[in-house]
């Protein structure tokens, strides 16, 4: 097992069980995450990134990524995740949402949130967390990366890829097929060889809670999970 404190400085603001979810129980959601047989449905997969159509729910559930300026590998450091948890957490005091689901890992966060009713603005959230990071953060971070000339002309920093990709989650099966996404893309991308071993992760709550096993995700048995090309 992972030292917890490790762990806690990412998912400590991951919210303390999925019953909160709008969605009727967790029941649904726990057999659908452990049915593998259900993960994978082609026909559903979901608009690039290059589409910037907005789905504003009210209230709604939503799968997010967010990708770094040129793909720079700085979200797990030791400055950035401090920095991170800390932008989140004053911006739920704010503007609270609850957070489903999440993963760090060097150059995008995937996660899953839960707008409060009467209430779709998730776009005034990303804008403030990547704010708060960049004003925080920047000369301490202190990346090499080149600024484009609008981006220099819009006085944008060189942390945050400018856009992010949202998708709004439609029911329990969505739910389940996005957590096992952010859960298992760390092995994906060849970060470890299974979920548990990878400290950035909300999987470690899931487990706790009884949801996945330890040693779901081990890359020799997991089938792709795709939700997209990210």
């Amino acid at each position: 097992m992972h030292d917890g404190s490790a762990i806690a400085d990412l998912v400590e603001c991951v919210s303390n069980s999925v019953t909160h979810h709008h969605l009727e129980s967790t029941r649904p959601i726990m057999g659908y995450l452990l049915d593998l047989g259900r993960l994978i449905n082609k026909s559903e997969l979901h608009n690039s990134m290059t589409s910037y159509r907005r789905s504003r729910i009210e209230g709604g559930t939503y799968f997010f990524t967010q990708v770094t300026h040129q793909r720079q590998p700085w979200l797990c450091t030791d400055v950035a995740r401090p920095l991170l948890r800390s932008a989140f957490l004053k911006v739920r005091e704010k503007y609270p949402f609850a957070i489903d689901a999440i993963v760090l890992l060097p150059n995008h966060i995937h996660c899953i949130w839960t707008l409060p009713r009467n209430d779709s603005d998730y776009a005034t959230r990303w804008r403030l967390i990547k704010s708060d990071v960049t004003k925080q953060g920047a000369s301490v971070l202190q990346l090499q990366a080149n600024l484009s000339e609008s981006r220099q002309k819009r006085r944008e920093s060189n942390l945050w890829q400018r856009r992010f990709w949202e998708h709004w989650i439609r029911d329990d099966a969505d739910f389940a097929r996005h957590c096992n996404y952010i859960h298992y893309n760390p092995v994906k991308h060849g970060l470890c060889q299974r979920a548990m071993d990878w400290k950035y992760s909300s999987f470690h709550r899931y487990v706790a809670q009884g949801i996945y096993s330890v040693d779901w995700g081990m890359e020799e048995l997991m089938p792709l999970l795709e939700v997209g090309d990210r």
